[in-house]
């Protein structure tokens, strides 16, 4: 008798990711070793403050880092087995756009301004498959109807200035998705959106999502969007990843105090405040990050062992790990 199938890998796998970048100040290690997973047709969160090193950790997937940055070696990433990293210039090209595509947070300077979108995304379309022009322009139309942007055909003539900011987003969609990639990045996808173009824009990812079955790593600071579209989450901090569970088990039973302390600062309807809930202090300078937990500067929990030893990722629960010492000597969370 055969025995069970082999476990299939992660559609996308990242190990010891580390991306450095050389200045007058110094080398700032603005990711640093993160590892994270996407399986084929889950959204997973990457959430953390600006400057946490989230979007530079989405340039380095698809390796878009550029000088003075440099991806370290001995990070890996795999996309359906293949390690993106060791691919020639070409091959990487192909990638891009076909197998992983990128939504950028400011669809304004993402998009070229003297290039009717239309145009831009029928040039993303001819980059990846053998069509002709017209063909080409054709889907174009068709992307941006399945976007929810009306007249099309008319609106593939504007360019992105005539545009309002729902719609250039929902442009850059249009073109991320064009040759239908098994792995989406979204990048803020709802960065100075208002909440209604928000809700309509996030709603438009998901069913675009279930009908195109790819993945979808969500970046962003906003934790009431990973809250109802993910089904994992990664919490990064000073260019780690400090802990990562389940969605649900995230919100009910944080485990790192900058998770806490994220999740008390989220406005609620049930509670009436005078101020909100701040963490004080502000995120380290990458080229200082401080000795043992990067954390501990800001903690309230903090002791002498937090700012010498760095903590490992450790166990909470299983699927639930947190860097954080308190994990093994809970007793001395403070009150």
């Amino acid at each position: 008798m055969s025995g069970p199938a082999p476990a299939r890998p992660p559609l996308l796998e990242v190990h010891d990711l580390t991306v450095n970048f050389s200045g007058s100040d110094g080398v700032a290690r603005a990711v640093d070793g993160v590892d994270l997973t996407v399986e084929e047709g889950e959204t997973v969160g990457l959430v953390g403050e600006s400057g946490c090193g989230k979007s530079v950790t989405a340039l380095a997937i698809l390796r878009l880092v550029e000088p003075p940055g440099h991806i370290a070696h001995g990070s890996s990433v795999r996309l359906g087995g293949r390690d993106l990293l060791a691919l020639g210039a070409k091959e990487i090209r192909a990638v891009r756009g076909n197998h992983v595509a990128l939504v950028f947070q400011e669809p304004l300077s993402a998009l070229n301004p003297v290039l009717r979108i239309g145009n831009q995304i029928a040039e993303a379309i001819r980059a990846h498959e053998a069509v002709t022009r017209g063909t080409a322009r054709w889907r174009a139309v068709e992307m941006l109807t399945a976007v929810g942007i009306p007249d099309a055909k008319r609106r593939a003539s504007a360019y992105a200035h005539q545009l309002s900011g729902g719609m250039r987003q929902r442009v850059l969609l249009a073109m991320a998705l064009a040759c239908r990639p098994q792995l989406l990045l979204a990048d803020e996808p709802t960065t100075a959106l208002d909440v209604t173009i928000q809700a309509e824009i996030l709603e438009l990812l998901d069913g675009l999502q279930r009908k195109l079955g790819m993945a979808v790593l969500l970046i962003t600071h906003n934790l009431g969007i990973v809250a109802e579209r993910t089904r994992r989450v990664y919490v990064m901090y000073a260019g780690q990843i400090v802990e990562e569970a389940a969605t649900e088990q995230l919100f009910a039973a944080p485990a790192h105090p900058y998770t806490e302390g994220l999740l008390a600062a989220i406005p609620r309807l049930d509670e009436r405040r005078d101020r909100l809930q701040a963490i004080p202090g502000q995120v380290p300078p990458a080229t200082a990050w401080p000795e043992g937990c990067r954390f501990h500067p800001r903690c309230p929990h903090a002791w002498a062992k937090c700012g010498t030893e760095m903590p490992p990722l450790l166990e909470v629960t299983p699927g639930h790990r947190a860097r954080c010492w308190l994990v093994k000597e809970p007793e001395r969370r403070k009150k």
